[in-house]
């Protein structure tokens, strides 16, 4: 398996990362967010979104396919020197084979300049919390409930 992490570039990437965005929540989140959202989360909408927010996307890629992306960049103004990892998301398939961890290393190298950096997991999703340990990040205690999907939120922080 020969992977390459890369910005997301071209509208075939785009497209492969809505893919893998639609299938990851499809396949992760059923009982961990409100079944209403999934069934209206299509992989039309999943495009549609890719489409408006290409920033800062990094794409995994096997061969012309796309396989896991990440999202990352500055926190927010109310807290400037802290980076965040918005988004990480790898096919099922791929899991267990370092897709994502070699995500995880190009994005945090892309926010090398953050003393802190953050991200949010869906409460009770056990696999994402371990894999976020893994790579550094601690649980803060932090939750937050996310009325669009009925689930909380819960916040992991590095620091370096």
């Amino acid at each position: 398996m020969s992977i390459v992490i890369k910005p997301m570039e071209t509208d075939q990437e785009v497209k492969g990362k809505a893919f893998v965005h639609w299938k990851c929540w499809q396949e992760t989140y059923p009982g961990l967010v409100s079944q209403a959202y999934l069934d209206k989360f299509t992989l039309e909408k999943s495009e549609e979104r890719a489409f408006l927010w290409r920033d800062n996307i990094l794409v995994a890629k096997e061969g012309d396919r796309v396989v896991g992306f990440v999202g990352y960049g500055n926190h927010g103004p109310e807290e400037p020197d802290m980076g965040e990892v918005y988004a990480l998301y790898v096919l099922p398939e791929y899991h267990g084979t370092g897709v994502g961890r070699q995500l995880m290393d190009a994005a945090l190298e892309a926010l090398a300049a953050y003393p802190k950096i953050c991200l949010w997991a869906v409460k009770g999703n056990g696999r994402a919390v371990r894999f976020y340990e893994k790579c550094g990040f601690r649980l803060t205690g932090e939750e937050v409930y996310k009325q669009s999907v009925s689930a909380y939120g819960i916040r992991m922080l590095m620091e370096r």
